[in-house]
């Protein structure tokens, strides 16, 4: 068998010799111009869809930024709104101590009244704050509309009871601000475990000094007590079904323990006066400061009713006291969480500095081994076109003569 070279055939792979270089420049020359080596998925299939992974977590990481510059935002607004209520709070119990002195009066209580009225305004106003975006901080997820507003002359809270989970970084969820109902609304009572008040009735000048769990007295279950004076120097304890639990003889600013509890009481309390203890209970910060302004507006004229307005003043400082932890331990949670959103960013910054590494690696262009390739390639089509030239004049009519 014998294999013909034809001129034709000698010229067409000439051609496409100098066409594939060509192709291989003008594909070289588009790496350059764009400084990429995958030019099209066709040039590196696999490394392509490595890209488009790659990409796709780079966005990931930019959406997780995204979501926790908001967050961060929302709890930064946050502690600035509970350090100004920290502040009213810290105010109102100024007042309060202020205004627990013998020697002020009516007229000097009524000032302090008024004052304490426009700090619960202060106070509702920074409970509607908003993120700067038209979304409430304390709505919970219903953050759409005010959640605090005043309806029969008492301050309700209309937001939900759900805080809204952010994601910042893969399996890492940062909480956002608190529903205000957990801020300003529930709040206890008391010592926030116990809580006892003087009867509204008394007519005595007795004071409650101060109760809370006791040990020595028995288990507390729980229930609720009634300390009744039967008679000026002496008591019973019921239980919150009417059973006598305990009698004794009363003396002025001795404890008086049973079930687990115990109340020291000084002052003179009269027959039939009564003084209640049991569980805490949940009272909103708002009528606590209601309470005061309508204790403060009163005039005391008798000595019970000067007692009656110590025992009001000293059961509001220690609600305010519970409301003003309770705000200390928001902005406690909220700054756990603003530092959860600081390791959250390192940890994306370095997944971010890794994924474009490798996505560098992939896609970016040598741009010393592109020339070089070019250069050849370019040596090589030079080669070719001139190798063409010189076939296109050879003829056997030459060597004829």
């Amino acid at each position: 068998m014998s294999t013909r070279i034809s001129t034709s055939m000698m010229y067409s792979q000439s051609v496409n010799q100098m066409l594939g270089k060509q192709a291989k420049l003008s594909h070289l020359q588009e790496q350059l111009a764009t400084g990429k080596k995958l030019v099209s998925a066709a040039d590196d299939p696999v490394a392509s869809g490595t890209a488009v992974n790659l990409d796709r977590a780079l966005a990931e990481l930019t959406r997780f930024g995204e979501n926790a510059n908001t967050v961060q935002n929302r709890l930064g607004l946050q502690e600035n709104a509970l350090s100004s209520a920290g502040e009213v709070m810290s105010r109102v119990n100024e007042l309060v101590i202020e205004a627990n002195n013998a020697t002020m009066t009516t007229d000097d209580r009524k000032a302090i009244a008024s004052e304490i009225k426009t700090l619960k305004d202060s106070l509702l106003s920074l409970s509607n704050s908003t993120d700067g975006a038209g979304r409430y901080l304390f709505a919970g997820t219903a953050d759409d509309s005010a959640p605090f507003s005043i309806v029969g002359g008492q301050v309700v809270y209309s937001g939900d009871q759900t805080q809204r989970k952010v994601e910042v970084a893969a399996d890492t969820q940062i909480s956002d601000t608190l529903p205000g109902s957990e801020i300003f609304m529930r709040i206890r009572t008391g010592d926030g475990t116990v809580d006892a008040h003087a009867a509204g009735g008394n007519t005595g000048t007795g004071l409650l000094l101060d109760y809370g769990r006791d040990a020595s007295s028995g288990s507390w279950n729980g229930g609720s007590y009634t300390v009744s004076f039967t008679a000026a120097d002496s008591y019973e304890v019921l239980d919150n079904g009417g059973n006598v639990v305990k009698t004794g003889t009363y003396a002025a600013g001795e404890s008086i323990g049973f079930g687990g509890l115990n109340m020291r009481i000084d002052g003179a309390p009269a027959t039939g006066d009564s003084f209640q203890i049991g569980a805490s209970t949940n009272k909103d910060v708002f009528s606590t400061l209601d309470d005061l302004v309508t204790a403060l507006s009163s005039d005391p004229v008798t000595a019970s009713d000067k007692a009656a307005l110590t025992n009001t003043l000293q059961a509001s400082m220690r609600d305010i006291s519970q409301a003003s932890s309770k705000m200390i331990d928001a902005r406690a949670a909220g700054g756990a969480q603003l530092a959860a959103i600081d390791d959250a960013g390192e940890v994306r910054a370095a997944n971010e500095v890794t994924l474009k590494t490798t996505l560098s690696s992939i896609r970016d262009l040598d741009y010393a081994q592109a020339i070089g390739e070019y250069q050849l390639e370019q040596s090589a089509l030079s080669a070719a076109q001139t190798l063409f030239t010189q076939m296109q004049s050879m003829s056997l009519f030459n060597k004829l003569g």
